[in-house]
């Protein structure tokens, strides 16, 4: 068979999987997920799901059993975050005795749902031979507003051109959050889930950057995330994004500078150019645009001049940022669910979500930042999905 790149690869296995789902107060959301991973086109009898109830105190637990999932329930406000809770998760198995029955384990967050053939065609890139693989990132609530559609944009910008790029030139893929499966051999090599950082998705690509761990991407796997609408609710998931990245680079970011030099370093440099902007550049637009306005008050430019610099720089980025909303709009066109004048009107407010994140950046700097829950809603249907078609066994 040929991957998605044209390029030969190994015939597909027919792998189990362990499901590893943390969820904290999501007994609204959280049957939808179990629901679609039960009808996937994959035997069932090779998928195994587990809930983590992470310090829950509503009926998170109750639900996931009821929907036939395997629940632990956790309480530990000390240790707090998703990395915590799958690693303790983790554990549980492993003291089950069944950890070394799986192939690999899929992560996914409540509040996800998945196109019926996720599990298969995330199965064929696995049987590649790729320790660890991402998938297609889309969004279930499009018009939810201008915050909702924003994040949206953005995860399919990330998938389709950011992940899709890296697979097409060899390197390796970045895990954004949810919506991914790791192998249980690199689980083995990791130590387990031992990434504790507010962002350990970010902590778990930098690792695998580090340590030569190439990470795949399939875009026929297709999954949809349920975004922040507020701007209050996506301020501090994103507070919350940006500290986490700051906290990787203190911890990684040497040994991903020194990585570039080594044969195979071109995950390291990117790892670094994709997270280094969350903040870093926020910095230096701020001390830039203090410096020019401080050089052109002394040189008698007066005040005008400045406000003419700043209008012109502002400009030009909510420029790029048009563009891109625009393209990414444009070529994504099927998979974002709105009429054609909604989707146009909205790539005129991506500009204003993505300069958000310059004050979010500049307040991570200086704010301490803990971990806050996003309140989820079920929806009535599930999102359209693309087509399926029969798996055939082979191998």
């Amino acid at each position: 068979m040929k991957d998605a790149w044209g390029t030969a690869s190994p015939p597909e296995r027919l792998n189990r999987y362990g499901v590893l789902i943390a969820a904290r107060n999501e007994e609204a959301v959280l049957p939808q997920l179990i629901q679609s991973l039960r009808e996937q086109d994959y035997p069932q009898q090779l998928i195994h799901i587990y809930v983590v109830a992470d310090n829950c105190t509503d009926g998170t637990a109750r639900a996931a059993r009821a929907a036939g999932a395997t629940v632990y329930e956790r309480f530990n406000l000390a240790q707090v975050g998703k990395g915590y809770a799958l690693e303790w998760l983790l554990d549980r198995i492993r003291e089950e005795g069944t950890l070394r029955g799986y192939d690999g384990f899929f992560i996914f967050d409540a509040d996800n749902l998945l196109a019926p053939d996720y599990i298969r065609r995330m199965n064929e890139t696995f049987s590649a031979g790729y320790p660890a693989v991402t998938s297609l990132r889309n969004s279930k609530n499009f018009s939810a507003g201008w915050v909702a559609h924003g994040y949206a944009l953005w995860f399919l910008h990330e998938s389709q051109f950011l992940n899709r790029g890296r697979m097409a030139l060899g390197s390796s893929c970045m895990v954004s959050g949810t919506g991914y499966v790791v192998s249980r051999a690199l689980l083995d090599k990791a130590g387990g889930w031992p990434f504790h950082l507010m962002t350990e998705d970010a902590e778990f690509t930098a690792w695998c950057a580090v340590n030569g761990v190439k990470v795949g991407y399939c875009q026929e796997a297709v999954f949809y995330d349920e975004q922040p609408v507020t701007l209050r609710a996506s301020w501090n998931q994103r507070l919350r994004w940006v500290k986490g990245y700051m906290q990787m680079l203190g911890y990684y970011g040497g040994r991903l500078l020194r990585g570039i030099f080594k044969k195979g370093g071109l995950p390291c440099l990117d790892m670094l150019l994709a997270y280094l902007p969350s903040f870093v550049g926020a910095g230096l637009s701020c001390l830039s645009c203090l410096a020019l306005a401080m050089w052109l008050l002394t040189s008698g430019g007066g005040w005008l001049a400045v406000l003419r610099v700043l209008a012109l720089g502002t400009a030009q980025l909510l420029g790029g940022m048009l563009l891109l909303g625009l393209y990414t709009t444009v070529s994504q066109w099927r998979r974002i669910p709105l009429s054609a004048g909604q989707k146009l009107a909205r790539c005129l407010t991506f500009p204003l979500f993505m300069a958000t994140y310059l004050p979010v950046a500049a307040a991570a700097l200086v704010v301490d930042v803990g971990w806050r829950p996003i309140p989820h809603t079920p929806i009535p249907e599930r999102p359209p999905v693309q087509p399926v078609r029969q798996m055939t066994r082979t191998g």
